[in-house]
């Protein structure tokens, strides 16, 4: 087994900021770990997680490809999990670079078919739109879990964009709950974006079409 991550720097002050590694952290570190060798195989050079928050995913991540020429980019909203995540990355030994920033917005562009590696935990709780708009806005830890209508308005901007994103050989991997509508998701990015859609226990991983 791949250890989780050291995480020891952090301390319970930091979790009133970032989101705490709970169930669904851990079965997305499952699901990267059933993949190890493949993933270690197709040699990704670029990895993006998208709202990192402690940096544990990304983090993991470095553990099962090692000492690589993989380009480690985290996003999130919120500055206080940036800095967690950069702390995590180098209590972990693993190069981790945050952008502050909503989704992939400032890097999209130069991005364009160059993720190999694509991790998103979003804020996947059915909420009030007006709860999840104000979360994101004070870009807080409310942002970690606040997703509006069925849990799916922040996770919905991000699925327009997977497909500009991943490379060829690249793969999505995507925590969504029941209430979210697991195969509604995977029916929308076969026919709309050409990815095909795999399901495990909590997560679905998104792979190119081809």
């Amino acid at each position: 087994m791949i250890p989780t991550p050291d995480l020891s720097h952090l301390r319970s002050e930091d979790y009133k900021h970032i989101y705490e590694p709970a169930e669904d952290t851990f079965i997305l570190l499952d699901a990267l770990e059933e993949d190890a060798e493949e993933l270690r195989r197709s040699k990704p050079l670029v990895c993006l997680e998208v709202g990192s928050g402690s940096g544990c995913v990304s983090a993991f991540a470095g553990a099962i490809l090692g000492p690589s020429t993989t380009l480690y980019l985290t996003t999130d909203i919120n500055p206080y999990a940036c800095r967690s995540t950069k702390a995590t990355g180098s209590q972990n030994r693993v190069p981790i670079e945050p952008i502050c920033a909503s989704l992939t917005n400032p890097i999209r562009t130069r991005l364009r078919h160059a993720v190999d590696i694509l991790l998103f935990n979003p804020p996947y709780v059915p909420t009030e739109t007006e709860e999840a708009d104000e979360a994101q806005h004070e870009a807080n830890i409310a942002g970690a879990w606040a997703g509006g209508q069925d849990g799916m308005e922040v996770t919905g901007v991000l699925l327009g964009q997977v497909e500009s994103l991943l490379s060829e050989k690249g793969r999505f991997y995507l925590v969504a709950v029941k209430q979210n509508d697991i195969k509604d998701i995977c029916d929308k990015m076969l026919h709309q974006h050409g990815l095909k859609g795999e399901v495990c226990p909590f997560v679905h991983l998104c792979v190119p079409n081809h």
